[in-house]
């Protein structure tokens, strides 16, 4: 019997990680423990509950208006206690979070091998997107098993001097979690108000986004909406005060952008699965995204998903006001160019990335 312990702290890494605890935990060579560091709070605890995944350890590090310095130290110090009880043959992070990182590097520090889920996502710039490129390129230096989402993950990490043989490409569990949330009787009141229009999904919430370039996103969907009355944005606003008090500021008085309270995963991928089109500053939605076959412009100047751009799903808009514009209104005014988005292959994986995972580990611990 292999001890795991999956180690994740956020919404994003939830949604990811939790098909992989039900598929460790249905396989009778495995003793699968579930720490969860409470990076995040409620929106964790959503997730969890749609998985039915029962956390063994949960830190609950979460506290008002923390620091990156604060969430590292915390975890660092309470991970200790858990290695000792569970003393696990290896420990699974997710991705590119602070929780993932810290987690890292307590396994390191024991010596306990770490397998990596989505290793070798790159921007090549430390501080874009800022700090989870440094943090998964430092999950990525004491990893032994990198689980690369894509055939082009996998070449960033042979790129770096990573050992071959520990590097398997197994496509994206998100592909996995959408098989499981998304079904035809879903409703939802905000999507009942959209429904005879064209709906947008709008997310925005990242650190470097905060700020000007936000105010130039905001104002820019303000004025393609205006320009387009069959057309309405849904935005599940981002708990951050600040990010609050920007949209209020940008979107007053225009009646068909709808701010509404974060949803949960189910909710969520259903928005989704409604949408004409995505907009978002996010990581993971991109891939959610080309796995329903959604056209997404990405308002970040860089992007670690670059596969989804290659295949046509996602196009990188940056954050400067005419661009975000003009490529909404080519999207809404252009058949043929949202036809060619809408139909791009999606480069993510086959939903089986869970299975891929525990197979090898079963094959190699």
């Amino acid at each position: 019997m292999k001890k795991v312990l999956l180690i994740f702290g956020t919404r994003p890494e939830a949604i990811k990680m939790c098909p992989l605890v039900n598929e460790l935990k249905g396989r009778k060579g495995f003793e699968t423990t579930v720490c969860v560091t409470g990076q995040h709070k409620e929106m964790l605890e959503q997730v969890l509950t749609v998985f039915d995944v029962k956390p063994d350890y949960n830190l609950a590090i979460m506290t008002k208006n923390q620091t990156l310095e604060g969430v590292t130290a915390k975890i660092l110090n309470l991970l200790g206690e858990v290695l000792d009880e569970v003393k696990p043959d290896v420990i699974l992070v997710h991705g590119d979070t602070t929780t993932s990182f810290v987690a890292a590097l307590a396994g390191f520090y024991r010596q306990i091998p770490i397998g990596h889920v989505e290793a070798g996502l790159r921007t090549h710039d430390i501080y874009s997107p800022f700090p989870e490129e440094f943090n998964r390129q430092a999950v990525g230096l004491v990893a032994k098993y990198h689980f690369a989402p894509t055939e082009e993950s996998a070449e960033n990490l042979i790129a770096e001097g990573k050992n071959k043989d520990n590097i398997y490409v197994t496509g994206n569990t998100v592909v996995d979690a959408i098989k499981i949330t998304i079904s035809k009787e879903h409703s939802h009141e905000a999507i009942e108000w959209a429904k005879d229009s064209r709906l947008i999904l709008l997310t925005a919430h990242r650190r470097e986004s905060i700020g000007e370039p936000m105010r130039h996103m905001f104002r820019a969907i303000k004025r393609v909406i205006e320009e387009h009355p069959d057309c309405k944005v849904v935005y599940p606003i981002h708990m951050n005060p600040v990010v609050r008090q920007i949209a209020a500021e940008e979107f007053a008085g225009v009646d068909r952008i709808r701010l509404i309270e974060p949803l949960d995963v189910v909710d969520f991928h259903h928005f989704m699965d409604q949408s004409y089109l995505i907009l978002t500053d996010s990581g993971g939605i991109q891939e959610e995204a080309c796995s329903i076959g959604k056209p997404v412009l990405v308002m970040r100047d860089k992007t670690e998903r670059s596969e989804g751009v290659k295949s046509g799903s996602l196009k990188l808009v940056g954050t400067d006001e005419e661009r975000i514009y003009h490529e909404m209104k080519e999207l809404l005014e252009n058949p043929e160019e949202y036809q060619r988005m809408h139909h791009a292959k999606n480069p993510y994986g086959d939903g089986f990335a869970s299975k891929y995972i525990a197979d090898i580990l079963e094959a190699n611990l």
